[in-house]
């Protein structure tokens, strides 16, 4: 991606005759968006990225940062898939389907209690590798953590006896508690497929992969990916999809936002209104199609 980048960066002085700054602006956005691809999505060439992946990233952006940010982000993406297909170096601009940020904030498409269940029975079986997968599934959907905090999550960040765990990005420490099936997924794990998977290596890292060492963010998507095709289930599936169950259930199960809020890390409650929104939304519909006097 970075050969991509640097070529339309050319373009802006060269072609463009952009001043320096308006080109620093850009490598500045464009170099964040990269990283979000590699880092949350396991893509590493923009003519990867699907319209559901930009919407995934503008959604997350959206939550942290101010509506002008992100509206100059998505420009900046714009501008380069503009770029591209004029070089023809992308069949499709993808970015002709993005709207600007609106002040109410549209969530991606929710999966249901049904749904997750199907995705989390994926891993079945007693390999290591079947138990470590399980364990990441339910623990993600119990605590609705980032992706990025699950795989620096040590063991003793973990407390079984009581159910809960400690985590925390950029100084902002939470303790999320966690329900019964996923301790015992977490429990099965610890005890028998953590082991055959770090064999003589040594790693304090809760989640490991074949080589005894701490998974990716990469690996995680990869392998949620996987089980969501292999479950048949139609909407995107991905470690934010399990986050955004999270927070929705607990609110359409009566959970105090407040609450939620503390357990999502959101330093904004607005951020966390908006699944109370699709909440009403979702009643409003079923009123609307099943009501005798709608």
């Amino acid at each position: 991606m970075e050969e991509q980048l640097q070529s339309f960066i050319t373009y802006l002085r060269q072609v463009k005759k952009l001043s320096g700054n308006t080109v620093l602006s850009y490598q500045r956005d464009l170099r964040h968006f990269r990283c979000y691809l590699e880092r949350e999505q396991g893509i590493t060439d923009f003519s990867e990225v699907t319209a559901s992946c930009l919407k995934e990233y503008f959604f997350v952006l959206e939550q942290e940062k101010k509506a002008s940010t992100v509206s100059r982000r998505m420009s900046s993406v714009r501008a380069l898939y503009h770029y591209m297909e004029k070089m023809h170096l992308i069949g499709e601009d993808i970015t002709e389907q993005l709207q600007t940020p609106r002040q109410d904030r549209e969530l991606p498409e929710i999966l249901t209690v049904e749904e997750v269940n199907l995705l989390v029975e994926q891993p079945s079986g007693d390999k290591p590798r079947q138990q470590r997968d399980r364990a990441i599934l339910e623990l993600l959907y119990a605590t609705g953590i980032k992706v990025s905090e699950l795989v620096e999550l040590r063991v003793s960040d973990v407390n079984l006896k009581l159910g809960f765990l400690h985590c925390g990005e950029s100084g902002r420490e939470r303790v999320i508690p966690f329900g019964n099936h996923a301790r015992a997924a977490l429990l099965q794990y610890l005890d028998e497929g953590r082991e055959a998977l770090l064999a003589d290596a040594r790693c304090d890292t809760l989640f490991v992969n074949y080589s005894g060492v701490a998974m990716s963010r990469q690996g995680v998507w990869k392998l949620i990916r996987k089980y969501g095709e292999q479950a048949g289930i139609q909407k995107e599936v991905n470690p934010h999809s399990l986050r955004h169950a999270f927070a929705a259930h607990l609110i359409e199960n009566g959970a105090d936002l407040q609450s939620v809020q503390e357990m999502m890390g959101h330093t904004d409650i607005a951020a966390t209104q908006i699944y109370a929104a699709e909440c009403r939304n979702k009643v409003r519909e079923e009123y609307s199609r099943n009501h005798p006097r709608r």
